[in-house]
């Protein structure tokens, strides 16, 4: 795989140079990660200081235009890159781990725990708003009471 560089420009004020890159491939369009590690070989820097933004392969082509951002340190980019930007390209976010290449990052815990109490919550919600429309249920005959006395 063959990275030329197409256009640097640089940007002082968020720590960072995005580059404009050209990249010949033999094979099937190479991964964002392998793309990232010869990117990064290329410009002599760290593979976390590097951010694939995009990738653009015509159909059929062996060629791909891409463009990167390459930051002076990866603090830098986890100050100004969104979390699934991040995630992406394999940089860990503030205070938590990556997420397993091939995972989805589900830990067996979908969120279901405890759901069927809600639904049985919100019906009982439903009934007694509508109880106390129609005035009946256990309030209304303390409200029936109420007003006899």
């Amino acid at each position: 795989m063959d990275v030329e560089i197409i256009e640097e420009v640089e940007n002082p004020m968020l720590h960072r140079t995005d580059v404009r890159f050209e990249l010949v491939h033999d094979e099937a369009t190479p991964s964002r990660l392998s793309v990232r590690d010869s990117l990064a070989a290329k410009l002599n820097k760290d593979a976390d200081e590097v951010l694939i933004h995009k990738l653009d392969t015509k159909y059929g082509m062996r060629q791909t235009v891409g463009y990167a951002k390459v930051y002076e340190s990866p603090e830098f980019a986890r100050e100004v890159e969104q979390d699934y930007t991040l995630s992406r390209n394999k940089i860990a976010v503030d205070g938590e781990g990556l997420v397993e290449e091939g995972g989805d990052g589900d830990d067996g815990d979908d969120g279901e725990e405890g759901a069927e109490d809600t639904e049985v919550d919100a019906d009982a919600d439903t009934e007694a708003d509508a109880d106390a429309e129609e005035g009946s249920g256990p309030d209304a005959e303390a409200d029936v009471e109420a007003e006899e006395a």
